[in-house]
């Protein structure tokens, strides 16, 4: 442990010398005044790093509180991009290092071995050019922290299908997911948030899953947001993997299970109906249609299968029309969508891969590094008869913000039009 944790001090103490050499080129014709204020500037936020990193030997920020978790996730962030700038540096270094060596095979002027005024004048270029590498990343993901983890958007799609019972045309679904209580400081964005969901009049509202990171105690100060969540059909909820525990270690398997069912009690508390391997019918005018829960089933990267798709499904052969909740997309890849026996689940609603809150989303383009994890990872897709639904999540987790794939709230509308 100690080891590690000085090999990761010495790392960043060799980026923060590095970026001040940046910093002293770039600032060698600056006035005195000016200079002495940017060197001030980076010396404290270099000072901070390794502050951050002496106090984690002591006290491991897995403890620390959510404000002390942001601030040093803020310091990792601007280590990381320094690090990146420093690249640029790094390159100036290995082409001195190479004419270096190569004068001590031959006979070569000093000058032009440490290229003189072009070497200078090299140095500077890069000097800038690693600044702007570090500055501009990191001003985007500060923005993310601070401006973009609640930059709530909405998201609107129509579902068509003809096995629709004629009463629920126009039903309008709103599916939140993800929330990740632990990650919130206040209760405010969340308040936000679903008054932002209240506005849209829906019919019914779903929650697909990872409402804590770790423990059930991430909810107490949200309860009463929760309870704001109210539709005449009811709200409707799931289990996430970061649910169940599993991330923490426990003193005993019987504190680990205490923690799943005070999880399930303040679902309860909240007015949600978690659905448990089950399913229960959703009636409209005398009219059926049959929702189906299941806990987290994961269809790769090792996550555990807890869910049991054959217990919920059992029983709703009558029904015209199914929605399926499941937090993570790639049940429905391995098992919903390829299974003969599922092929008359028509909806399936799931989260879980957050577009790994960064990512570029414009007309016509949508891209995320998630989506070499996971095939289907945000919005809407369609094989065959059967439509899955990827929400981008409400909250966020590790990177505290969101850059590009910005917090979702989803509201869909089924329909029998095609």
């Amino acid at each position: 442990m100690f080891v590690r944790f000085l090999i990761f001090l010495i790392v960043i103490v060799l980026v923060e010398l590095y970026f001040l050499q940046a910093i002293k080129t770039i600032s060698i014709d600056y006035t005195p005044g000016k200079k002495k204020i940017l060197l001030w500037i980076v010396y404290s936020l270099a000072g901070f790093n390794i502050l951050l990193a002496l106090v984690s030997l002591f006290y491991p920020p897995p403890e620390w509180n959510n404000f002390f978790r942001f601030i040093s996730a803020a310091g990792l962030i601007l280590l990381i991009c320094k690090l990146i700038g420093c690249t640029f540096l790094l390159i100036d270094d290995l082409i001195r290092l190479s004419r270096w060596i190569a004068g001590l095979f031959k006979s070569t002027p000093k000058e032009a071995i440490e290229g003189s005024a072009d070497h200078i004048s090299r140095l500077k270029f890069l000097s800038y050019v690693a600044i702007t590498f570090t500055v501009i990343p990191a001003v985007s993901f500060l923005y993310g922290m601070i401006k973009g983890a609640y930059k709530y958007r909405i998201h609107k799609v129509k579902v068509s299908s003809p096995n629709l019972p004629d009463a629920f045309e126009g039903f309008k679904i709103v599916q939140l997911s993800d929330i990740h209580s632990g990650s919130f400081m206040s209760s405010e964005p969340l308040v936000k948030a679903f008054n932002i969901v209240l506005e849209q009049k829906p019919d019914i509202i779903f929650f697909t899953g990872d409402l804590v990171n770790n423990e059930s105690i991430e909810t107490e100060p949200h309860l009463d947001a929760y309870k704001m969540l109210k539709a005449p059909y009811g709200v409707y909820s799931t289990l996430g993997n970061h649910d169940y525990g599993d991330y923490k270690q426990w003193d005993s398997d019987a504190d680990k299970k205490a923690n799943l069912e005070a999880l399930k009690d303040v679902h309860a508390k909240s007015g949600w109906r978690l659905l448990m391997n089950e399913h229960v019918p959703i009636e409209k005018d005398g009219q059926k249609i049959a929702l189906l829960g299941i806990e987290n089933w994961g269809g790769n990267l090792r996550f555990p299968r807890y869910g049991k798709l054959e217990n919920a499904h059992a029983g709703t052969e009558g029904y015209p029309y199914k929605i399926l909740l499941s937090h993570d997309p790639s049940h429905w890849d391995v098992q919903v969508s390829q299974e003969k026996k599922y092929n008359d689940i028509d909806l399936t609603l799931s989260g879980h891969t957050h577009g790994m809150q960064f990512g570029i989303e414009i007309p016509g383009f949508k891209w995320s590094p998630v989506q070499y994890i996971y095939k289907h990872w945000a919005g809407l897709y369609k094989q065959d008869n059967q439509y899955l639904y990827v929400n981008r999540g409400l909250g966020f987790l590790g990177y505290p913000g969101r850059l590009g794939i910005w917090p979702e709230i989803t509201v869909i509308e089924l329909t029998k039009k095609a």
